[in-house]
């Protein structure tokens, strides 16, 4: 399903995000007028209950299988491409999940110094108050910190709108602190985006961001073939998933991201590609 944005993006020159009103999507909006309908048909006709039962399970299990579509935006605007501005500049964007890690990230900065690239790194909130020089390192190399939650629970898909807000909130506040930079975008964990995650964007003034291609590098043996899944058919105007936390070297044999950043680099240069931070490409300033 096509990815959408419902507005262009406004990122904000303040140090910190300013909140902005929530306005539901429009598939949420018909879930909350059917819940609607169905208690007003239940007051007027309590045997009906099988069908009011019937069709808001079926609600549910519609909103649930949107959870699983990390591109889709009928949850909600989803930045999976940069903006057709963007595009037309011939931009791509590289970002990089689950950091900081003491190991990978170095070597990761490393490697796009020597492509001259610039990246957007999405930080685990915890993880960047336990090695907050490290986080302060990335943005002054000239690369974005964004929020990824703040401790990438396996479960954040399923917390209740009051445990979501604290965690995305935590995950802002250790990020800023360790940075000294404010994220203005959100990637969920995983990629499964909760139904109930919106307002919590909405009052951190955080926008949605998922991606055009992924290397699955946190699951791949072979870098050739992460690289493959990248740059297979690259457009300008893509954003490009990798990962430079602690999974990396959990699930699989070798962190791949910083093996294969010279030959990704070379891919780009040799299509007219420039890769840029995700603030940059929306019309922030880059790196901040």
């Amino acid at each position: 399903m096509r990815a959408l944005m419902s507005a262009p993006i406004a990122i904000a020159a303040s140090p910190r995000p300013e909140p902005r009103p929530w306005r539901p999507a429009p598939a949420i909006q018909i879930s909350m007028a059917l819940h609607a309908a169905g208690a007003a048909a239940l007051a007027v006709a309590p045997a009906a209950w099988p069908w009011v039962l019937g069709g808001i399970l079926a609600n549910h299990a519609a909103l649930t299988g949107a959870c699983f579509l990390p591109r889709s935006g009928v949850l909600g605007a989803n930045l999976a491409r940069l903006p057709a501005a963007a595009a037309r500049r011939n931009e791509v964007a590289l970002t990089f999940d689950d950091g900081p890690d003491p190991e990978v990230t170095p070597r990761v900065l490393d490697g796009l110094d020597e492509a001259g690239m610039k990246a957007t790194f999405f930080l685990v909130g915890e993880r960047a108050a336990r090695h907050s020089a490290l986080a302060r390192e990335i943005v002054r190399r000239g690369h974005a910190v964004e929020n990824h939650s703040h401790r990438h629970s396996k479960a954040f898909a399923c917390f209740g709108i009051a445990r979501m807000r604290r965690d995305v909130e935590a995950a802002q506040a250790a990020i800023a602190d360790a940075a000294g930079v404010a994220p203005v975008f959100f990637r969920a964990p995983f990629g499964i985006r909760s139904p109930l995650l919106d307002p919590a964007l909405a009052r951190c003034g955080l926008h949605y961001v998922s991606w055009t291609r992924r290397g699955f590098d946190t699951v791949a043996r072979d870098p050739e073939r992460v690289l493959e899944r990248l740059a297979r058919v690259v457009a300008a105007g893509d954003i490009f998933l990798l990962h430079d936390g602690i999974a990396v070297r959990s699930r699989s044999s070798a962190a791949h991201a910083p093996e294969i950043l010279p030959a990704l680099g070379a891919r780009l240069a040799a299509l007219g590609l420039r890769s840029v931070t995700l603030r940059a490409a929306c019309g922030g300033d880059d790196g901040a």
